[in-house]
């Protein structure tokens, strides 16, 4: 699952769940986590670190002149990237 980019989600019977063991769903959203400005800092900062420790690696899977900010916007667009797209100015 790839969050909203894995399309439309099926509709589900809530009485199913229950009757599948008193299952529960829950769809959280990024602003669930980061609502609050010292949420989102003390987050940052874990994420930073562990970033510069090196046991987090971000793949740069391509770079775009800033100049061609409508190609990079037309690739990510179709689908055709992976990894962080960066903008070199």
């Amino acid at each position: 699952n790839f969050g909203n980019a894995s399309g439309a989600i099926p509709a589900i019977e809530p009485l199913e769940l229950m009757r599948r063991g008193s299952l529960a769903l829950s769809r959280p959203t990024l602003f669930n986590y980061t609502s609050d400005p010292a949420m989102r800092q003390t987050a940052a900062q874990a994420l930073f670190d562990i970033v510069a420790s090196g046991k987090v690696k971000i793949e740069i899977g391509q770079t775009f002149p800033l100049a061609d900010v409508a190609a990079a916007h037309t690739a990510l667009e179709s689908r055709q990237t992976t990894g962080s797209t960066v903008l070199i100015p």
